[in-house]
């Protein structure tokens, strides 16, 4: 697992030479990505949607999945994946709603990888057909390099951040394909501008998707559900094509 914290891009390492260091972090790379590549085809089979939700600490995404979880594990298998340095807190607070959790502690580590996903995996019940939503680790930097073999990125930013958020972790927002304003009630007791945090997230990615919620109040919750569902039944066609 590459700790991110451990070398700041552009930091010396003793011992170490530069291409020495690229070499070591290509290696870790490309071996996720191959265990990566092993989750994706163990979801497909499964016909499993996985999500793979970012954010910066404090942005309010198990807050917001809480609320997604009890709202659709009446519509489908649900399970979760909850990545954090420590404490079993956040799958405490999914497994009160009646849904399977399992904890990932990584340590010192500041993400997730595909390792720890594929194996908390086999420690959920089959979800055939179902939604997989892994939390990872709060952290807008390192969880960006990590493919774990999900649908797609879904990055939770909250009005209390401040606009300039994708512009100063650019690569996070680049590889999402979804962008979720949290916290969007308060937004008008905050000096929050909604159109510029949206244009800046656009310039580092066009075609990102963006949509306002409350997991507070609920608000946008019935618009992002629809975007789920629809995703849903891209992968049920898709399997249906595949089988004849």
């Amino acid at each position: 697992m590459l700790d991110c914290s451990a070398n700041p891009a552009g930091q010396a390492i003793a011992g170490m030479s530069s291409e020495r260091i690229i070499q070591v972090e290509r290696d870790i790379l490309g071996k996720n990505d191959r265990l990566a590549a092993d989750n994706r085809a163990r979801f497909q089979a499964d016909a499993v949607l996985a999500f793979n939700l970012v954010s910066s600490p404090g942005a309010g995404k198990t807050s917001l999945l809480v609320r997604a979880v009890s709202e659709l594990k009446d519509s489908f298998p649900i399970g979760v994946i909850e990545g954090d340095q420590q404490t079993s807190n956040d799958a405490e607070r999914i497994r009160a709603t009646g849904v399977a959790a399992i904890q990932v502690n990584t340590g010192k580590g500041c993400h997730l990888d595909a390792a720890m996903v594929g194996q908390a995996y086999d420690r959920l019940p089959w979800l055939n057909g179902g939604i997989l939503f892994i939390e990872n680790v709060g952290n807008l930097v390192c969880p960006a390099a990590f493919d774990l073999g999900e649908a797609c990125k879904i990055v939770v930013f909250s009005t209390t951040e401040g606009e300039d958020k994708p512009l100063k972790y650019p690569d996070m927002f680049a590889a999402a394909s979804l962008m979720l304003i949290n916290k969007i009630d308060l937004a008008p007791v905050l000096d929050f501008d909604l159109a510029k945090t949206v244009e800046y997230a656009r310039r580092v990615n066009p075609g990102i998707e963006v949509m306002t919620v409350s997991a507070r109040t609920g608000e946008g919750f019935s618009a992002f559900y629809a975007w789920i569902r629809r995703r849903w039944a891209k992968l049920k066609q898709a399997e249906m094509a595949a089988q004849g």
